[in-house]
């Protein structure tokens, strides 16, 4: 038991292995004087992003569905991060300067994002991911598009999280992921979890790195202009249905639901 244990942290390590160095990244150069030679911290950043992503696909650690899939992620986000920067929303922004920036976004930013998407597409392969239960994707593909519009549309029309947070549950209630976990002696154990509870511990590792990179000043909340404090717990539900939204792009993407609701990796 501790074997497997032990084995499935090392192969989530794995899967996050780009988040991982992103997250490094941040906080490694805080503590640096910037700009440095004439770069700016967040050009730096973006070419290291870059150098992160052709490593893993130069290598083969990423598929072409999977970067596919990413990039797809990566250009949802940077629209979000265009219209929530903006002056006249200012839900967050980033305090730095940027010589390769969009508006007030800087080009790394679409990286935070792929590193999300990046560790659900590998997590899935890596673990030899399958489901039971899964609702149909017409259905999670409406909760994604409702997820997504609602970050733009709350700041015009009533906010529909809770309806979501609801929908999600009842969608979900019923579904459990299969995976395997390979061992030394090449045998393959097949565990199963309830997905409801693992979406949410992923949405509170995420917001952890939220935490970290606002330390860091990779980016800033309006109350943490003067002086940086934690992140506060409702972050956590902008997180889950985001990872709801990557979730549903991956499973498309990577693999096929039958009519009973199993879905496997194509």
């Amino acid at each position: 038991m501790l074997r497997t244990l032990i084995n499935g942290s090392i192969l989530s390590l794995y899967a996050a292995l780009f988040g991982i160095l992103l997250l490094l990244a941040f906080v490694v150069t805080h503590q640096m004087h910037w700009p440095i030679a004439g770069i700016y911290r967040y050009d730096a950043l973006l070419a290291y992003a870059l150098l992160i992503q052709v490593f893993l696909v130069y290598f083969k650690l990423e598929t072409a569905r999977e970067v596919w899939v990413i990039a797809i992620f990566h250009a949802m986000a940077m629209l979000m991060e265009l219209f929530l920067t903006h002056p006249k929303i200012g839900s967050w922004h980033y305090p730095e300067q940027a010589l390769f920036r969009i508006a007030n976004v800087p080009l790394f930013a679409g990286f935070m994002y792929s590193a999300v998407g990046s560790f659900l597409a590998r997590s899935l392969r890596l673990y030899q991911a399958s489901f039971v239960h899964l609702p149909s994707l017409k259905w999670l593909g409406l909760l994604a598009v409702l997820s997504y519009a609602n970050f733009f549309t709350k700041f015009f029309i009533p906010d529909i999280r809770n309806v979501l947070f609801v929908a999600s549950v009842v969608l979900f209630w019923k579904t459990r992921l299969l995976f395997s976990i390979q061992q030394k002696t090449q045998q393959k154990q097949q565990h199963q979890l309830p997905f409801l509870p693992l979406l949410l511990s992923l949405a509170f590792i995420v917001w952890l790195a939220e935490n970290i990179a606002t330390f860091a000043n990779i980016w800033r909340y309006p109350s943490q202009a003067t002086q940086w404090h934690m992140v506060g717990w409702g972050k956590l539900g902008s997180w889950y249905l985001l990872l709801t939204l990557s979730l549903v792009l991956v499973l498309a993407v990577m693999g096929k639901r039958d009519a009973t609701g199993s879905w496997r990796l194509r």
